[in-house]
């Protein structure tokens, strides 16, 4: 709000609390990790994939680290759109990092737990003054960072990656001078697919944005819309379309710079009617590979005043990234993704250069004039396709309030097993023969964190909600969008 105050428009915004966020949640994203977004101005929408890729050896690390592009797709997003300086958009950051705010009770949870304790306990900034981990509410300083943060300010993003900061990470472990240099992003057009009175748009591939598109329509098409909302009907339709859109993802989904991904077919209305007339029964069988719900990502959804809207997730992949910290933050595990999606075919082996399949999924609702209606994202990691598909099913085909579709109870089928948020539906979905587990209460935070931003432009009025289940927060300003130019 410090940068939309200051006459910074959405993109200047999402880059300063990006910033902002890899002080503040440093175990889920930041300067070692990557990112995508995507990004709407003047009618037009845009898909980045800043996430980290093999090196150029094509050797994955036993730590699982990636060439990192956290910086480059900031980078890449503040030359095409942004009207501040660099240096301005990481001023707050750095101010945080050095000056210290509050640990929240999200992050105090992370760097309390045993992952936390053992990557964190020789790290004195997350120690109190009795030796201690932080607890909810104690001053997080952060000095290594402020400084590397400053440097990047003072000399620019690329010296990240061909610069003096370069030689913080290079030589660890999987980064090398000349990958690091070579680092490029990918900026494309996103897939999109007509979902009830909009046009939903989300992340291009390698990231499964046209899968969730995929599976909307099937359950949208299955009658969905028509079912009560947060029904046991409601949960088996969804699910039933979720392992349609899984198979694609497993089967179909690799770095378009390698394999061609057939997001028209795969987004097409028509087809995915057809799949619904035959959609099978849901199907109980391990597959082998574990349930991944950790919140290990942070999300930011922006809308400025001239109806420009960003949504990105970023990511050092899972808590604590790889656990190696240099320079004030730690680098990322990305590349384990390449074990553990893609299983089923050929389009997802670790090359030189090659990003993974992953469960990011920055997502919009397009009106008829292409102009945003839901901005929206959520960390998660498995859980994002079916939490951000949720959330937009009730909110766009139901009709439901976006504050009660944020709040209503979620689910993954995964692995063989119904995963519930709470018991309400336990009864009912086993007598659909759903093997049911139940996720603890203390657990919620592994559901994600819906961010989601409504545009009324009629009203012209921007309103969010701030998803309890971890720390989240959302603030619009008096002043609405005005129209897009075009």
């Amino acid at each position: 709000m410090q940068i939309l105050e200051a006459g910074g428009n959405a993109v200047d915004a999402a880059i300063a609390t990006a910033f902002a966020d890899s002080v503040m949640q440093p175990a889920s994203s930041g300067i070692g990790g990557g990112g995508a977004a995507l990004v709407v101005a003047d009618g037009q929408a845009r898909s980045y994939d800043y996430r980290e890729v093999v090196n150029a050896a094509g050797v994955v690390p036993p730590s699982g680290t990636g060439i990192p592009g956290f910086v480059a797709g900031l980078d890449e997003l503040h030359r095409e759109y942004a009207t501040l300086p660099w240096a301005a958009l990481l001023q707050p950051a750095i101010d945080l990092a050095r000056t210290g705010a509050p640990v929240s009770r999200y992050l105090a949870r992370t760097i309390n737990s045993s992952l936390g304790q053992r990557v964190t306990g020789a790290l004195p900034q997350f120690r109190n003054a009795d030796g201690a981990p932080l607890q909810e509410g104690d001053l997080l300083v952060q000095q290594e960072l402020a400084t590397t943060m400053a440097a990047l300010a003072e000399q620019g993003p690329r010296s990240f990656y061909t610069g003096e900061l370069a030689q913080t990470v290079v030589g660890v472990e999987g980064v090398d001078a000349s990958s690091l240099a070579a680092y490029t992003v990918q900026a494309s057009e996103p897939p999109r697919g007509r979902v009830g009175d909009y046009t939903m748009i989300s992340a291009s591939p390698a990231l499964p944005g046209a899968a969730i598109i995929q599976m909307v329509q099937i359950a949208e098409a299955a009658g969905i819309g028509r079912v009560p909302a947060g029904s046991a009907e409601f949960v088996d339709l969804q699910s039933r379309a979720w392992q349609v859109a899984e198979r694609s993802v497993q089967s179909q989904f690799g770095d378009p710079a390698f394999v061609q991904v057939p997001t028209e077919a795969l987004t097409d209305p028509a087809a995915n009617a057809a799949l619904a007339r035959d959609l099978p029964p849901a199907v109980f069988q391990e597959t082998g590979q574990s349930y991944d719900g950790a919140p290990n990502t942070t999300h930011i959804s922006v809308v400025d005043a001239n109806g420009m809207a960003v949504s990105m997730t970023n990511t050092i992949t899972n808590y604590w990234g790889s656990g190696q910290y240099v320079a004030g933050f730690f680098l990322n595990d990305q590349l384990e993704r390449f074990q553990d999606i893609g299983a089923q075919g050929a389009n997802n082996p670790p090359l030189p250069g090659r990003r993974s399949v992953t469960w990011s999924s920055p997502s919009m609702l397009l009106d008829d004039r292409g102009r945003p209606a839901l901005v929206i994202g959520t960390p998660g990691g498995r859980q994002i396709p079916n939490t951000t598909a949720q959330v937009i099913m009730l909110w766009a085909l139901q009709r439901v309030s976006l504050d009660d579709a944020v709040r209503t109870d979620r689910f993954i089928l995964a692995d063989g097993v119904l995963r519930l948020e709470s018991e309400r539906l336990r009864t009912e979905m086993t007598a659909l023969g759903y093997p049911v587990r139940v996720h603890p209460s203390d657990a919620r935070a592994d559901w994600g964190s819906i961010q989601a931003l409504q545009v009324n432009w009629d009203e012209r009025t921007v309103s969010g909600v701030a998803d309890d289940r971890r720390s989240a927060g959302v603030e619009t300003a008096v002043e609405a969008p005005r129209q897009p130019a075009g």
